[in-house]
């Protein structure tokens, strides 16, 4: 199953990106649901910052995956930065680098990037699902 969204380049978009997410996910479990809305919430202010452009959400799941993508029409390579404590920007990327089990970033042919990850059930769910038991 595949969610895409388009959003403006407006601070509003980043809240109705978290919102799309949500409706996008119903049914998963809400660990999962909660690591990425948050994952989203922080591609979609880099979008906003960095790119200064509006942004696309896809959000693929299969077979348990879920596969999301964030693009922009800006340029550059993503990275991951290493902030002091008192510094308040820069834990983005780090964010996402915890939470996902895997992500990365792809040119546009035509402008632009997008960054993706992956995340699968939360390790309980999957045992659980294994042994027949529903917590």
């Amino acid at each position: 199953m595949t969610a895409r969204r388009r959003f403006p380049a407006t601070l509003d978009s980043v809240a109705d990106a978290r919102r799309f997410t949500l409706g996008a996910l119903a049914g998963q479990p809400a660990e999962l649901q909660d690591a990425v809305v948050l994952m989203v919430s922080e591609l979609t202010t880099n979008a906003l910052v960095h790119a200064l452009s509006a942004f696309e959400v896809t959000i693929r799941q299969e077979g348990g995956i879920v596969r999301v993508e964030v693009s922009d029409a800006g340029g550059g390579e993503p990275e991951l930065l290493s902030p002091g404590s008192t510094e308040p920007h820069g834990r983005g990327l780090r964010i996402v680098d915890r939470l996902a089990d895997a992500w990365g970033a792809i040119d546009s042919p035509s402008g632009g990037k997008s960054i993706w990850f992956t995340l699968g059930p939360p390790a309980d769910a999957v045992t659980q699902g294994a042994s027949g038991h529903s917590g």
